[in-house]
């Protein structure tokens, strides 16, 4: 069996890469192996070049004939010896003597026909075949250089192209090998002759194509095309930084693919092969180790990577859109022909082509540099119709691009459609028309060109990238956030391997600077990243940021600030389509209307938002009422300590111990604010009332709310937290009279807040509970909140555990974001 390989000018480029695809030639174990090679880098120009010049009567193209000897030259001395250079050497020397002479004769004529071109440009092939045969002969491994002018024979098929006589070649090339046996030859890619023996090409792309047809003749097991690339990839990289590279594509969808402008092969390459199934690969010579894309038929069974629905993306630009409508077209036969007949008289190449099933109306598209002729040809040929109302306009649309989905049975696949348009409706573009065919292999939609790019990213990320990727914006990184982007960093690769969660921070905002990344920023060194290359801080740009991403299609800011302006931006990200996450308690327990109004909108879209972490930092507090509420129960009753410094302080403050000292010790050891009178105020108590008060349905202002503030009144005007701190032990004599009158009944003190749903009202205040209560047996910091509802009235249901602190409070959040992952799709 014969395996054919295809070497392009890149390849071919310098003497060690010839020897390089000599070694790769060789390594292959078939039995007989066929190598199509191009010219050398740059050569095929350079011979044009030279008829350029000497058509025009440009006396330099002696020169430029030297320079291509020279390179010739030079290629061959670095790459053979002995008597293989001095047979190249001789050969090249009788060729560049003939071109003079060649050249000589266009140059008196000012004029070349198209046989004395292709007979001139033809020679770079011929050059780089004969030194890579030598380069395996010097291996020790008997080799046969092919002119494939002697057997490839091709007729003109149209304008700059040619077919393939099969019957004739084959005729030519059995001869050929009775001839010249060889395990291994080495033939010139790109050119041919007609029936009459005249030189010819197979035009650009040419290579592949020879290689294409030769592997047919042979009944090659296998096509390999060696390029510089990896494979074929789901989209252009340089437009689409997440682009894949494909394992295997069905010969549909690379024809689909190459007619879209994706850089895969020519759409005629794959014709000769794709009649005898003969497989194409497509890998890279610079990284032999990729396995690179196979291009073969579609399998009979639904096994395997083919059975993929969506492969890939192209784009096509510089398109204008042509839009004929009218109310006469409808039902009138002919029209689309008459249409079609002008544009065919102009010349356009038309792209795409779409009709609403009315006939009211057909638009098409094709090349922007063709539709002012177009558009001036049908006015012409429908003057009549325009002037009698029959048709109402024909209209131009410049600025356009298309933008094809590719992939198998995609038409037979329920919601690929549906997740295409979805992408690009998130992404803010607009469809100007559609296309469809019913062989299943592409959707075809164009837009404006603008807005292609943006396009191509966000359908690209739908297929490609798991649903539950989340484009992730941190504000604050202080104590919460660097905590949460820790953790991140942490524990990142396992979500993405287990649960196939990718989280991708690609902006982080402070109080002055931030840091923004389109594809991810690396959370390993985040904080040497923030200080040396981040921006000043704007939060406008940072949600702009954020919100124009469509690599993408899920974002998510995480607010870890206590900030009331960052919160007043929920309701405009959540409409912007941008999921939210926060610890920060503004929003919930803000004014009313517009907490009620940021939770109407959240209901009614399918944006997230999500707040675990303002109750009880990492307790299931919300989850829990929430639980309790969507499955019918009915709350009587919330009532709790939600301090984690005040539940410190009323836990240590025994014995004999004043309370200006528990105060101290739990500022020192960091549970206060620095400031303890924002935490013995009660005002973050009573935020976290309001928060589960509205969770429960009751409509209450933060100002309903009565606080019973640990804050002496003497003292609320201190000027600061040391002044406080001070004055605050002239006070202990009165905390230790209510200490003490509470021990004598068998009590404890505890500051709790209350929410009561009957009432319809809730409280803050100090209280007294008996030491069996759940309540007096407390520890450290942690927090305890227990729901009083209709199923669970003699025996309330208790939440309990740590309730402050950076871990616990950025791992509440880190929760919420996996909460946000699994209502997205992600496995639970």
């Amino acid at each position: 069996m014969w395996s054919v390989h295809k070497f392009g000018g890149t390849c071919m480029g310098t003497p060690q890469r010839i020897q390089s695809v000599a070694d790769i030639v060789l390594s292959d174990s078939s039995e007989r192996k066929l190598v199509i090679v191009s010219a050398m880098s740059k050569v095929t120009d350079m011979m044009y070049n030279l008829v350029h010049k000497a058509q025009s009567r440009d006396d330099s193209y002696m020169i430029a004939l030297e320079e291509v000897f020279e390179k010739h030259m030079a290629a061959a001395k670095d790459l053979l010896d002995g008597e293989d250079l001095a047979s190249f050497l001789s050969q090249l020397h009788s060729d560049v003597s003939s071109l003079r002479a060649m050249l000589s004769a266009i140059y008196i004529a000012g004029h070349a026909t198209e046989s004395f071109s292709d007979f001139v440009v033809g020679h770079g092939e011929l050059w780089s075949a004969q030194m890579l045969s030598y380069a395996i002969k010097k291996s020790g491994a008997p080799c046969s250089w092919m002119d494939t002018r002697e057997v490839l024979v091709v007729k003109p098929s149209g304008p700059n192209q040619v077919d393939p006589d099969y019957l004739e070649s084959e005729k030519r090339l059995q001869k050929w090998f009775s001839r010249q046996p060889a395990e291994i030859i080495v033939a010139t890619g790109f050119i041919a002759s007609t029936a009459e023996n005249i030189p010819t090409t197979l035009k650009r792309d040419g290579s592949d194509f020879s290689a294409a047809i030769i592997g047919s003749l042979v009944r090659a097991r296998q096509v390999t095309i060696w390029t510089d690339v990896d494979g074929v990839f789901s989209a252009d990289p340089r437009k689409v930084s997440e682009a894949v590279i494909l394992s295997t594509l069905s010969y549909q969808e690379a024809w689909e693919m190459s007619y879209f402008g994706a850089n895969v092969l020519h759409p005629r390459t794959i014709i000769p092969v794709m009649k005898d199934n003969i497989p194409i690969v497509i890998r890279n010579m610079f990284n032999i180790s990729a396995p690179g894309t196979m291009i073969c038929r579609q399998p009979a069974n639904d096994n395997g990577d083919l059975d993929a629905c969506v492969k890939s993306f192209a784009t096509i630009d510089n398109l204008a859109l042509v839009n004929v409508e009218g109310t006469g077209m409808a039902g009138v036969p002919g029209t689309s022909s008459a249409i079609f007949s002008v544009v065919k008289d102009v010349g356009a190449n038309v792209i795409m082509i779409s009709q609403a099933s009315s006939e009211h109306s057909i638009c098409f598209a094709v090349p922007e540099k063709e539709v002012a002729a177009v558009s001036a040809a049908l006015h012409v040929r429908f003057r009549e119709a325009l002037a009698a109302g029959r048709l109402s306009k024909v209209e131009v649309i410049n600025g356009c691009s298309i933008l094809a989905v590719v992939g198998l049975r995609m038409a037979s696949t329920p919601g690929v459609s549906a997740m295409l348009f979805d992408a690009l409706a998130k992404a803010n573009i607009n469809v100007r028309a559609i296309a469809q065919g019913c062989s299943e292999y592409n959707i075809t939609v164009v837009l404006k060109q603008e807005d292609c790019v943006r396009a191509l990213r966000a359908a690209h990320s739908r297929f490609f990238l798991s649903k539950t990727t989340l484009a992730v914006g941190i504000i604050g990184p202080g104590l919460i956030g660097g905590t949460l982007l820790n953790q991140l960093k942490d524990q990142a690769a396992v979500l993405k391997e287990n649960m196939n969660i990718d989280l991708r921070v690609i902006g982080i905002t402070g109080s002055s600077t931030m840091l923004l990344s389109d594809t991810g920023i690396d959370l390993t060194q985040w904080k040497e990243l923030l200080r040396k290359e981040a921006e000043p801080a704007d939060l406008a740009n940072f949600v702009r940021h954020m919100s124009d991403n469509h690599v993408f299609p899920n974002k998510v800011l995480v607010d870890c600030t206590a900030d009331t302006s960052v919160a007043s931006h929920y309701y405009d990200w959540l409409k912007k389509g941008i999921h939210v996450i926060t610890p920060n308690k503004k929003a919930n327990s803000g004014p009313l209307d517009r907490y009620l109004k940021l939770r109407t909108l959240q209901r009614a879209s399918y944006t997230h938002y999500f707040y675990e972490a303002t109750v009880g930092a990492g307790l299931p507090i919300i989850s829990t009422l929430r639980g309790l509420l969507e499955t019918g129960d009915k709350i009587l009753r919330i009532e709790g300590i939600f301090s984690g410094t005040l539940s410190y302080i009323f836990n240590n403050f025994e014995g004999t111990r004043t309370f200006s000292n528990v105060v101290a010790e739990a500022k020192e050891a960091g549970y206060t604010e620095p400031d303890p009178r924002d935490d013995l105020s009660g005002t973050d108590v009573a935020r976290k009332v309001i928060i589960l008060a509205r969770e429960s349905g009751l409509t209450l202002e933060l100002s309903d709310i009565p606080v019973k503030s640990l804050v002496p009144e003497a003292l609320a005007s201190c000027s600061s937290a040391d002044e406080f701190m001070q004055k605050l032990p002239s006070f202990d004599e009165d905390w230790a009279k209510q200490r003490s009158e509470a021990e004598a009944a068998g009590e404890v003190l505890r500051y709790v807040g209350v929410v009561d749903a009957v009432n319809q009202k809730g409280q803050v205040e100090l209280r007294r509970y008996k030491r069996d209560h759940p309540f007096a047996q407390l520890s450290g910091s942690d927090n305890i909140i227990a729901f009083t509802t209709s199923r669970y009235k003699e025996q309330p249901l208790i939440v309990r555990g740590p309730g402050a602190g950076a871990e616990v409070t950025a791992g509440g959040v880190f929760c919420d974001m996996l909460r946000l992952a699994s209502s997205l799709g992600a496995p639970s």
